[in-house]
């Protein structure tokens, strides 16, 4: 965390800093074995749009940390964070009908970034 994102008033429920770094190393651990799991399977029906989409997904992540973080902008996150869930919404469906157990996988990264966007919001909100 940054010093700047110490001042913020905090929504509810806003977890300690401590907890982000165990919480996403599990789960950057599920993702990448949802993605391998996905890659693995035999049969990928209209791979290239499931790989558009994920890498869309993946680089929204990286940006709102850029956004949220480095510009200091909670606004510009929050757009960035609802096209996270779309996007994560729509690989979790196209994995699954290649791998339902890639696509389970996802799930608790789907909570946690569902999470993010209410913490977001309350932070824009608050601030």
């Amino acid at each position: 965390m940054n010093a700047w994102y110490a001042t913020l008033n905090r929504p509810p429920l806003t977890p300690p800093d401590w907890l982000f770094g165990p919480v996403w190393t599990v789960l950057y651990a599920m993702i990448v074995i949802a993605i391998v799991l996905y890659f693995r399977a035999a049969r990928k029906p209209n791979m290239r749009l499931t790989v558009v989409v994920l890498a869309a997904h993946l680089a929204s992540n990286f940006i709102w940390t850029w956004l949220f973080f480095g510009l200091q902008a909670p606004a510009a996150a929050l757009v960035d964070i609802v096209f996270l869930d779309i996007s994560l919404v729509v690989v979790i469906v196209r994995f699954r009908k290649v791998r339902p157990l890639a696509a389970l996988l996802l799930v608790p990264y789907l909570v946690w970034v569902l999470f993010a966007t209410y913490l977001n919001l309350g932070f824009l909100l608050l601030n």
